[in-house]
């Protein structure tokens, strides 16, 4: 915990990622207890609404901090990573709370997990790998926008970096998320 306030303190834009972070979170709960708690709807709807605005200011921030000289490092690349994976998960992560807090707090119905090996699984699975695909798109055209419009060329090399690696994780999240799936239930379906 001492080294991540060290690394915060040292590098405002990591303390910006990881008040955004907690922002998600606080205003995700907030607008959640406004909703099902206190029947606030419209209060809700304007906590839940906010949550993207805080993916806006990192970007601001990051780009001031370019713009300003900052030697691009790599947290000025996961600024870019977290506002792509921000945004492409971003309202699945409120579904997924939301469905849970509602069974919780206001007898909604019970979370639906399909069962591994299950076609629904399967789909499942595809649509998060949507949701990466969407995420790296996102990350590298941020990036792609700091390299063309902000970056120095000496700036440039970091953020060239961390695209290619966001790219990386999609190509391992296929292999290990939806195709692995799909190959397990393919040799199930052939055993029966």
């Amino acid at each position: 915990m001492e080294n991540i306030v060290q690394l915060a303190h040292d590098n405002p834009i990591v303390a910006l990622i990881l008040a955004c972070e907690i922002g998600l979170w606080v205003l995700l709960g907030l607008g959640l207890v406004a909703r099902y708690l206190l029947r606030l709807r419209m209060l809700s709807t304007l906590l839940l609404a906010a949550i993207p605005l805080l993916d806006v200011v990192l970007v601001v921030a990051v780009t001031l901090d370019l713009l300003h000289g900052a030697e691009p490092r790599s947290v000025h690349g996961l600024a870019g990573v977290y506002l792509g994976f921000s945004v492409a998960f971003g309202p699945s992560i409120v579904r997924w709370a939301d469905v849970r807090f509602a069974h919780r707090f206001a007898g909604g119905p019970p979370p639906v997990k399909p069962a591994k090996g299950t076609p629904e699984r399967v789909a499942h699975l595809w649509r998060e790998w949507n949701r990466v695909v969407v995420a790296a798109v996102i990350t590298s055209v941020v990036l792609g926008g700091l390299v063309l419009f902000v970056a120095t060329p000496e700036q440039s090399g970091t953020l060239h970096w961390w695209i290619g690696r966001v790219w990386v994780v999609v190509g391992i999240w296929l292999v290990a998320g939806p195709l692995w799936e799909s190959g397990g239930s393919r040799a199930r379906a052939d055993r029966r």
